[in-house]
C-alpha cells in the first residue's frame, strides 16, 4: 500500500465503507471514520487500535463535519485521503417523493459530500497534497425507472468531482469519482434504501422495478472487498483517473449510454448547429 497515510472515511459502519476501513486498519493505516451512529461503527469494527478514530457525524450539519475534521487533525496531525462514501438510495417517481424526502436524500448524498470537501480542503491545500475520492454510482451516469432522485443526486456528485479536480489540481490535490454498479453490501436493506412513503397506484412500472431490484439482495455481482482494494490502490497511483467505474455491470451500462448519447447528438446535429448566428 506504500507510505502510511491518514484517511478520513464517511459512512463507515456498513457496506463499502466498512470494507475500506477494515482493510486500511489491517494495513497499518491511520483512519478517522464517521457514522451517524458511532456505536454501530465501533461494534462493526471491533478494534481498540490507536490508529482508529470513530467519529459521530451528521454530514448535513456543517458544524458537525468541521468538528470531525478538526478532531482528525488533532489526533493524527494531517489528512491525506478523504473518502466520501456516506449515502443512501431513494426510490420512487418524482411525483411520489415529497419535497422533504427529496431534500433529505440530497442533504446526505450531495450536501454532506460538499461539507466534507469544504472543511477538509484548507488542510489539503496547505500541505499541497491529498486525494479526494467521492463515491457516486452508475445510476449517476445511467438512470433507471423509479430512481430519478437517487440518479440526480449521484449525477451531481460526478459533476462536482469533475470540476473540483480542475479547481484543486494546482494545489497538488487529486480527485477521483467512483461509480460502482451493484455490489453485495447492505445497500438493499431498509437502513440504506428508502422508498416513497406515499406511492401512487398509477406508477406500476416503478413498483415492478423496485420489487425486482430488492430480489437482488445478496446476489449482486460485485465484491465489496475487491472494490475497497481497488479504491485503496488508487491513492498510490501517480496519475489516478478522475472517473473510475467498478463492476462489469457498470461498464456495460456506461458504454451503452455513451453510444446512445453520441448517436443522439449526431442525429440532431442539424438543429443543434442551426442556432448559431
Amino acid at each position: 500500500m506504500g507510505l502510511k497515510k491518514v484517511w478520513f472515511v464517511t459512512g463507515a459502519s456498513k457496506g463499502l465503507g466498512l470494507s475500506l476501513v477494515n482493510q486500511l486498519l489491517k494495513a497499518g493505516q491511520s483512519v478517522a471514520a464517521t457514522s451517524r451512529n458511532v456505536n454501530d461503527l465501533i461494534a462493526a469494527l471491533n478494534t481498540n487500535s490507536e490508529k482508529f478514530l470513530p467519529l459521530p457525524v451528521d454530514l448535513s450539519d456543517e458544524t458537525s463535519v468541521e468538528l470531525a475534521i478538526n478532531a482528525t487533525i488533532a489526533k493524527f496531525g494531517k489528512i491525506d485521503v478523504v473518502i466520501n462514501n456516506a449515502g443512501y438510495g431513494i426510490g420512487g417517481s418524482i411525483e411520489e417523493l415529497t419535497n422533504e424526502e427529496t431534500r433529505s436524500a440530497f442533504d446526505v448524498n450531495v450536501f454532506g459530500t460538499l461539507n466534507v470537501i469544504r472543511k477538509a480542503s484548507p488542510y489539503l491545500r496547505a500541505q499541497r497534497s491529498g486525494h479526494i475520492i467521492n463515491i457516486a454510482s452508475i445510476a449517476g451516469i445511467v438512470g433507471a425507472t423509479g430512481w430519478a432522485v437517487y440518479s440526480s443526486a449521484k449525477a451531481a456528485v460526478i459533476a462536482l468531482s469533475e470540476v473540483l479536480a480542475d479547481d484543486v489540481k494546482a494545489f497538488g490535490i487529486k480527485v477521483t469519482v467512483v461509480a460502482p454498479g451493484a455490489f453485495r453490501t447492505s445497500f438493499l436493506t431498509p437502513e440504506s434504501l428508502v422508498l416513497a412513503k406515499n406511492p401512487i397506484d398509477a406508477y406500476e412500472d416503478v413498483r415492478a422495478v423496485h420489487a425486482n431490484y430488492l430480489k437482488m439482495d445478496g446476489a449482486q455481482a460485485g465484491d465489496p472487498e475487491k472494490a475497497a482494494a481497488a479504491m485503496i490502490a488508487l491513492v498510490s497511483m501517480p496519475n489516478p483517473p478522475i472517473h473510475l467505474l467498478l463492476g462489469n455491470d457498470a461498464l456495460q451500462r456506461a458504454m451503452v449510454k455513451t453510444d446512445a448519447l453520441t448517436k443522439e447528438y449526431q442525429d440532431w446535429k442539424a438543429i443543434t448547429i442551426s442556432t448559431d448566428y
